[in-house]
């Protein structure tokens, strides 16, 4: 970045990948040319979203990739992380809409073309609406629905994709949209959450399979978020709730991805919070990844309730913390990674989102976002450590290239590095970006 930003050198060697990461519903728009999705309905829910938005033009990136694939190379990044959208490529009749595969075509031509890798999500949380009427996934058939279109991508794509990520983040898809209800598409309730948990690491497992037999010699793996977790005390209590909030929310998506078993923590849930696991299920969902791709933007204190119930404390009042009143904690990533490194069997990992939403406003035609240069560099810094210490990463992308639609926070919360006028649909490179780039090009 400049001077002042001294990274370790593990990062800036040539097979270190450097990206940018985004996701469809968040920038592309365009959403008259797909079916709809259950972001689309639960846009329409009175009170879902924040600010009452939605994401039918979001960054209108449909129609301005061109632009801000130009941007991506300009500003010196290796790969660009996106995904693709599910109800873009497979329409209620079952087939398969060529517009829409066209339109990701275009884009991996362009990046081949300009030597930027392509990191391709088949699923960010873009369900399409008619399979959610059929019970979405807390319905067993999605998962193979899931395959079914991951087939069509990777046979579409051939070789132009560097590397595929089948889910992102299925604690959100499940937890956030199946069990408290403040995602798509809004269901409330313990008897589903963990249920569709077990659905989408089923449909990870069948995708990986299709991958394996499509694409075999292109690495794919499984994107988790994690959040690091510590007890609010040193009491045995606070530590007792902590190991449970981390199998709740880090273990119950790693741990059958990786060991083939869910953790402990199933045989305490109460018969009706259980999923249904078929025999072959947990063969199938830890089938080997090429990489496990790890997401990561805070840490959790966690304090005891009665009846051996857990809660998540707020920051405290004299702690940095970003404009989502995330506590803004770089340690938690390295603590992270040493943890995930001590526990698991791991794969080569890469961080495949980190970044901070900031209250950025445009003055004299720039974006100071100091904090988020500071966030990102000891973010980093965090990483370096983590693999000094013996950690296998390959890779680091910022969330997100661009301010977009930030899901029931609508257009309130800004995480790009790259400033968007949702009037105009001007891009300006934010000083983040731009002290990225100056690394970047340094590190070339």
């Amino acid at each position: 970045m400049t001077k002042s930003f001294t990274l370790n050198k593990v990062l800036s060697g040539a097979d270190f990948t450097m990206g940018v990461a985004t996701s469809s519903f968040q920038i592309e728009g365009a959403s008259e040319l797909r079916e709809p999705c259950i972001w689309d309905t639960f846009c329409q829910v009175p009170g879902a979203v924040k600010d009452s938005s939605d994401g039918r033009t979001a960054c209108d990136h449909y129609h301005l990739w061109q632009q801000d694939i130009a941007l991506i190379d300009e500003l010196g990044f290796d790969a660009y992380r996106f995904s693709v959208c599910w109800p873009r490529i497979i329409c209620a009749d079952g087939s398969v809409n060529q517009q829409g595969l066209s339109f990701y075509l275009a884009i991996l031509n362009e990046l081949q073309r300009r030597g930027i890798k392509a990191y391709v999500t088949l699923y960010h949380w873009e369900l399409p609406q008619f399979l959610e009427d059929e019970g979405g996934w807390l319905n067993r058939e999605t998962a193979y629905a899931f395959a079914d279109y991951a087939r069509v991508v990777a046979t579409a794509f051939g070789d132009k994709v560097s590397a595929y990520t089948t889910l992102n983040e299925p604690y959100c898809s499940a937890f956030l949209g199946y069990e408290i209800g403040v995602h798509a598409p809004g269901k409330v309730g313990k008897q589903y959450g963990k249920k569709a948990a077990h659905h989408l690491l089923l449909a990870h497992g069948l995708a990986m399979q299709v991958l394996t037999d499509i694409c075999p010699d292109i690495p794919s793996g499984l994107v988790l978020n994690f959040t690091t977790y510590y007890p609010a005390t040193q009491s045995d209590a606070d530590k007792q709730a902590t190991l449970l909030a981390k199998a709740h929310f880090n273990d119950w998506y790693a741990s059958p991805a990786l060991t083939g078993q869910y953790p402990p923590l199933l045989e305490s849930l109460p018969a009706a919070e259980r999923p249904v696991i078929e025999p072959g299920d947990m063969a199938i969902i830890s089938a080997p990844m090429a990489y496990l791709g790890v997401n990561y933007y805070t840490r959790a204190l966690v304090q005891a309730c009665p009846g051996g119930h857990f809660e998540i404390l707020p920051p405290a009042d004299n702690v940095p913390v970003t404009a989502m009143n995330w506590e803004i904690y770089p340690q938690g990533l390295r603590d992270l990674l040493l943890q995930l490194h001590n526990e698991y069997d791991l794969p080569p990992l890469f961080i495949t989102e980190n970044g901070m939403a900031e209250d950025d406003v445009v003055q004299n035609g720039q974006v100071h976002d100091k904090v988020r240069v500071n966030y990102l560099q000891h973010h980093m810094q965090a990483v370096a450590e983590a693999m000094e210490h013996g950690v296998d990463v390959r890779g680091y992308f910022v969330w997100s290239l661009l301010d977009n639609f930030e899901w029931a926070e609508g257009y309130l919360k800004r995480f790009g590095i790259v400033h968007v006028d949702f009037d105009t649909q001007q891009r300006l490179p934010k000083q983040s970006a731009l002290k990225l780039s100056e690394w970047l090009k340094q590190r070339r």
